[in-house]
C-alpha cells in the first residue's frame, strides 16, 4: 500500500504540474460557454430571430431549459470526454515513452503492475474532475441565465445522468492506456480515439449504438430523440471493453520487453 499511495502521489504531482493539463482545461471550457450561449438565445426569441442561422442552430439544443440544458451537458461529455478523456489518459500513459522516462518507472523497486494502476486511478481522478468543473462551470452559467424550470427533482436527476455518462465514458478510454503504451507514444491512441469518435457516430445513427461502446454513453445522454435507456447488455458491453484495455495495458508493461 505503501507504494501504491508513493506511484499514485507522483502521478499526481506530474498531471498538476503539467500545462497540458491546464491548457485541455481551458479548451474544455468553451463546451459550457457555448451550452450557456445557446440557451441564452433560445430565452430571447427576438435574439434568435435577429441571429438567424445562428438562432436555428441554437434549436438544436431544445428549449430553454434547465433539463434541456442538463441534458445538453450530458451530450457534451459523451461525445466530447470520448476526445478529452481519451486525451489525457493517452498523456499520462503515453509521455513515459515521449520523455524516455518508461525505463526510470521500470527500475522502481516496486512491481510494475502498482504504476499501471496508479495511472489508471489517476487518469480516473484527472478526468472526473474535468467534468465537474464543466458541470459546475455549466450550472453557474445557468443561474446567470436565469433557466426557468429549475428544482432539487431535475438538478437530482439531471447530475445523476451526467455523474453516470461520466462514469461509463470514462470508463472506455482503458483501451487508449494500451495504444499509448504498445505504440509507446501519442499518435496511435490519439489516432484510435478519433477513430472511435468518428465510428460511434455513424454506429449511432445506423440504430445499432446499444451495441457498440463509444456509442452507448450519448444514446444514454439522450443525444438521440428519443432514445435514452440502455438495457444490462449495453453495460456488459462497456465493462468487458474497460476490463480488456486495463488487462492488456497491465500485460503489456509486466511482460512485454521494454527495449
Amino acid at each position: 500500500m505503501k507504494y501504491f499511495l508513493t506511484a499514485l502521489h507522483a502521478e499526481g504531482l506530474k498531471i498538476r504540474k503539467s500545462k497540458v493539463i491546464w491548457i485541455t482545461m481551458a479548451a474544455f471550457t468553451i463546451a459550457p460557454l457555448m451550452a450557456g450561449f445557446f440557451m441564452f438565445v433560445l430565452k430571447s426569441p427576438e435574439l434568435a430571430k435577429n441571429s438567424g442561422l445562428l438562432g436555428a442552430k441554437a434549436q438544436i439544443a431544445g428549449e430553454a431549459s434547465w433539463p434541456s440544458y442538463l441534458s445538453l451537458h450530458a451530450q457534451i461529455i459523451s461525445v466530447g470526454g470520448i476526445l478529452i478523456f481519451g486525451f489525457i489518459t493517452s498523456w499520462i500513459f503515453g509521455r513515459e515513452y515521449a520523455d524516455k522516462t518508461a525505463k526510470d518507472l521500470l527500475a522502481l523497486p516496486y512491481s510494475r503492475s502498482i504504476i499501471v494502476v496508479a495511472k489508471f486511478i489517476a487518469a480516473f481522478i484527472t478526468n472526473f474532475i474535468l467534468s465537474a468543473y464543466i458541470v459546475s462551470l455549466g450550472l453557474l452559467i445557468g443561474l446567470i441565465i436565469g433557466l426557468p424550470q429549475w428544482s432539487s427533482t431535475i438538478l437530482t436527476q439531471g447530475l445523476y445522468v451526467l455523474v453516470i455518462v461520466t462514469i461509463l465514458t470514462i470508463a472506455l478510454c482503458t483501451p487508449v492506456a494500451f495504444f499509448a503504451s504498445y505504440s509507446g507514444g501519442y499518435l496511435a491512441p490519439l489516432g484510435f480515439v478519433i477513430f472511435t469518435l468518428v465510428l460511434s457516430q455513424i454506429i449511432a445513427a445506423a440504430g445499432f449504438g446499444n451495441y457498440f461502446p463509444w456509442s452507448i454513453p450519448a444514446i444514454y445522454s439522450g443525444i438521440t430523440e428519443g432514445e435514452s435507456a440502455i438495457g444490462w447488455n449495453s453495460l456488459f458491453i462497456i465493462f468487458v471493453t474497460s476490463l480488456v484495455g486495463f488487462f492488456s495495458t497491465l500485460y503489456w508493461w509486466l511482460f512485454t520487453d521494454q527495449h
